[in-house]
């Protein structure tokens, strides 16, 4: 499986709360390796746990499970990577459900929290910044056409091998499906987010 940096950032941002350096180490874990955080201040390094656990905890959700299920035989290995993007979908689509603030506000002031903070990105988050925010990735989860943009550019990144720019197809054709499965997971997925961030 080629190695690259999911894209499913938006559940990421929101489980952190409301502390920027929690967001920000749960924004740019995927490319830490091992103990290679114990650098970084103590919030963002409670960040990368955080992220850590949402990842452990989701890969191993039945109803994640489930999604993943419909994608396999088409997808393979790749049938998780593109169903954490379909759920960031409907996280965004169904934002107010879950937020009183606007999608685009929040998402706003996260990239500010980016810019704020940049002594403190890695290099990754550092050259992946730009384009983020120029193509408003986050807000462009909202809809269909945006997943398949980030659909694309992933499977560009698998040399066409994961053919992930096929799978808005599954999304539209089970769209009710994967929304009543995001739906049930994601309450679950928030309690206990919010269970491990008091834990640290």
């Amino acid at each position: 499986m080629a190695t690259f940096k999911k894209m499913n950032f938006l559940a990421h941002i929101y489980l952190s709360g409301e502390n920027d350096l929690i967001k920000i180490g749960n924004f740019m874990a995927d490319g830490i390796r091992g103990k290679q955080f114990e650098h970084f201040p103590e919030d963002v390094q409670k960040g990368i746990l955080l992220h850590r656990f949402i990842d452990t905890y989701t890969d191993s959700h039945d109803i994640f499970r489930t999604s993943t299920k419909r994608l396999h035989d088409r997808y393979h290995h790749y049938a998780g990577v593109i169903v954490d993007i379909v759920y960031d979908h409907f996280l965004a689509k169904n934002w107010t459900k879950y937020s009183d603030e606007e999608l685009e506000l929040f998402v706003k002031r996260f990239y500010h929290s980016l810019h704020d903070n940049y002594e403190i990105l890695t290099e990754k988050t550092q050259g992946l910044m730009p384009y983020m925010i120029e193509r408003n990735w986050l807000v462009s989860y909202r809809t269909t056409e945006g997943i398949q943009h980030i659909l694309t550019q992933m499977d560009r990144r698998s040399k066409n091998i994961s053919q992930m720019q096929f799978a808005v197809e599954e999304l539209i054709e089970f769209y009710d499906e994967f929304e009543e499965e995001f739906t049930l997971f994601f309450e679950e997925m928030r309690v206990k987010a919010k269970e491990k961030l008091l834990s640290l």
